[in-house]
């Protein structure tokens, strides 16, 4: 491998990476107050800074930072990976507020002069470009000097699409290396899909961790005297994350009741509300001000002009590389705690969340707003999982007890308050953000799943589509509307009016299999983050068969001559006499084509399920097969086809051999580099029930 170009000149070109230097901070001095102030805005809750780190090890300065018990573990799996070429991934999974961003910048910190460290910023939205600007690091340098590349990402969702960028990108440069070209630091906050190696911190300190804390505690006190009753980010985990501490912490907002919301109340609010939901949530100083309507003041003169009162200790302030001050509350379980106490005081989440709709989103929302806003009324959150199993209504591949079928806030409405102020929240998000699609989305949704109002749901699912047309998933509410609406018609229901609402159905559903086509091997937003979608949206297909099922079960519950009809052992039009409605011959064209689209679309999910996994961690790859299994037994049971599709399906297997496609990586592979278009359209072709 050649040498590449000086390491300092490769860090100043790199915008999407904060890169740790070995040598960082040497040799520079710091005034005596911004010491004081970044170890004081720390113990408070703001995020840790490079400095901290630094501060610790000056002598007479700092003392040692804690170590969290996870933190030995964490450095033996890195030096462990050191050693293996290719990409790995540690991952530490922790609970919002419980220190687990400090523990991975900890580990950066420690190994920045044996690795090239660096962070993954928030303002990332190109993963391509990532993987690049990851490689360029490694490769800086001569070539007896380059190191592997420790890269802390905060999140999950982009781990497997940066991993296959990477290799992408090393594959591209033609790179040979026998070390890793970089190690990925996982930092996830929620204990979902935990493996015996993975480090967890939660909300509970292990007995040699209260030592360390309480003896940080005095030091602290020593230090900054009665400053320490406000440093909530630390008292709160050497409390062992008391609740009676944080019930004294916000009991300002108990007298709430009494005062009335004001407008300092009504920040306070908002920042509780995000950061109740949103994890690392913030508003910038410049909507704080808008709150107060006094653009002219800086955040610290609202504070001497006695505009925070007694709530100033419970937020805090933050500016990271000269951009704008950003605002939220001290720790999390203070804002979870500050929005309870004000619900009880009649303060409530919808009233809130639509006053921060109508307050700081009337013109122009900045990027970080809109994107909390988002997460905060459309993210859907893993359930704790529980012995017995349920289909999701909506989305049959998503367990019930795998994924919440809404955010946590919208939940949390629907348990305190009622349907109607989730589906008032939601249609003004969607008036507000009137390009977005994702808003009018959860609203058909609701309407769907929770109201069964299915004419309610078609329109803003039709809205969600309209709003972005080329969109596979945002095109599966459509079809998972209609298909409910058949599953739940009273019964008996007339044939035709099912049949009616299954052509609606598996159009909405083949529309959504042609985009998904579309999209394999192009650029897609997922997340927040651009990407080359990699991946085949299954849902569409899965849709049609779903509604295969359940015009099988209705109709055949019905009339028995039905099952003759659907596995095209008899013509509809000689069966029409027994049916009874001669106005079915309409639908023949539908109904001659199902028999054949079901064993099409089982045979390619019959290779999906064997040469890879379900992308999305919700879909259940053994409710798919079931499911599958049990249209093709009704359509046709254990005779033979009058197509080679059995043989077709053999062959994508085979293909899909050929081209090693035996892993999941390999799958991946064989879907992006057009092989879609070749192999599984091949099985497709003339499957499609809606042309």
């Amino acid at each position: 491998m050649a040498n590449g170009p000086p390491l300092s000149t490769v860090t100043r070109s790199l915008s999407l990476l904060d890169v740790l230097h070995a040598n960082q901070f040497e040799g520079k001095s710091f005034n005596p107050e911004i010491l004081e102030e970044t170890e004081e805005n720390f113990y408070r809750g703001a995020p840790p800074e490079w400095l901290n780190f630094h501060i610790s090890e000056l002598d007479g300065t700092g003392s040692p930072f804690i170590k969290r018990d996870g933190y030995d573990k964490l450095v033996a799996q890195i030096h462990t990976l050191r050693k293996h070429p290719g990409i790995s991934t540690v991952k530490l999974f922790h609970q919002p507020g419980c220190g687990g961003t400090t523990l991975a910048m900890k580990v950066l910190w420690d190994l920045r002069k044996t690795l090239r460290t660096a962070v993954l910023t928030d303002s990332t939205s190109d993963i391509t470009k990532v993987a690049e600007e990851v490689v360029h690091l490694f490769t800086a340098g001569s070539q007896g000097d380059q190191k592997t590349v420790l890269l802390l990402v905060n999140g999950v969702q982009v781990l497997e699409d940066l991993q296959v960028s990477i290799i992408r990108t090393i594959a591209n440069q033609k790179i040979v290396t026998r070390m890793p070209v970089v190690v990925l630091l996982s930092c996830i906050r929620e204990d979902a899909d935990l493996k015996s190696d993975d480090v967890f911190l939660q909300e509970v300190l292990s007995d040699s961790e209260k030592n360390h804390f309480n003896d940080k505690k005095a030091e602290l006190n020593k230090q900054y005297g009665d400053k320490c009753k406000r440093f909530h980010g630390f008292n709160i985990m050497q409390s062992n994350f008391s609740e009676a501490y944080i019930q004294e912490a916000c009991s300002v907002f108990k007298t709430i009741k009494e005062t009335g919301i004001q407008e300092k109340t009504q920040l306070a609010a908002f920042l509780s509300l995000l950061n109740t939901y949103v994890p690392d949530s913030y508003l910038l100083e410049s909507q704080c001000l808008d709150v107060f309507k006094h653009a002219n003041y800086s955040h610290r003169d609202i504070s001497q002009e006695d505009r925070l009162d007694d709530f100033r200790h419970l937020i805090i302030t933050v500016q990271q590389d000269g951009s704008e001050k950003r605002v939220r509350m001290a720790h999390p379980l203070i804002a979870q705690c500050c929005t309870e106490l004000m619900a009880e005081a009649g303060v409530t989440r919808s009233d809130t969340a639509k006053h921060l709709l109508t307050c700081l989103c009337r013109d122009e929302v900045p990027r970080s707003l809109a994107a909390f806003v988002k997460y905060m009324l459309t993210k859907r959150k893993p359930k704790q999982k529980e012995k017995g199993r349920e289909e999701n209504p909506i989305h049959p591949t998503e367990m019930q007890d795998e994924i919440d079928s809404f955010s946590r806030l919208i939940l949390n409405i629907q348990t305190e308050e009622d349907d109607s102020q989730c589906v008032s929240l939601l249609r003004m998000a969607t008036n507000v953000f009137d390009r977005n699609p994702f808003f009018p989305q959860a609203l058909a949704r609701f309407h769907c799943i929770v109201l069964r109002e299915y004419d309610q749901a078609e329109m803003w699912a039709k809205e969600a589509k309209q709003r972005d047309p080329q969109n596979s998933f945002v095109a599966d509410t459509l079809g998972q509307v209609h298909k409910n609406r058949l599953k739940n018609l009273r019964r008996p229901a007339q044939p035709r009016g099912i049949l009616a609402l299954a052509l609606k159905a598996i159009q909405a559903f083949e529309e959504e299999e042609r985009l998904a086509e579309d999209e394999v091997g192009t650029k897609v937003e997922r997340n927040g983050y651009f990407h080359d979608s990699r991946f085949f949206n299954t849902r569409g297909m899965f849709g049609v068969l779903q509604v295969c099922n359940l015009v099988y079960d209705l109709l055949v519950s019905q009339n028995p001559t039905w099952r003759e009809v659907l596995t095209k052992k008899v013509s509809l039009g000689s069966a029409l006499p027994s049916l009874g409605d001669h106005s079915l011959l309409r639908f023949n064209g539908l109904i001659n084509r199902l028999r054949d689209a079901v064993e099409k679309k089982c045979a390619f999910f019959e290779g999906y399920l064997t040469y890879t996994k379900p992308h999305i961690k919700e879909d259940d790859p053994e409710y798919i097969s079931r499911e599958t299994s049990a249209c093709y037994r009704k359509y046709v049971g254990d005779s033979t086809s009058s197509h080679p599709v059995q043989e077709k399906g053999a062959d994508l297997i085979q293909k899909l051999k050929l081209k090693q496609a035996g892993t999941t990586a390999g799958v991946s592979h064989v879907l992006t580099e057009n092989a879609l278009n070749q192999t599984l359209r091949n099985i497709l072709v003339g499957g499609n029930l809606s042309s």
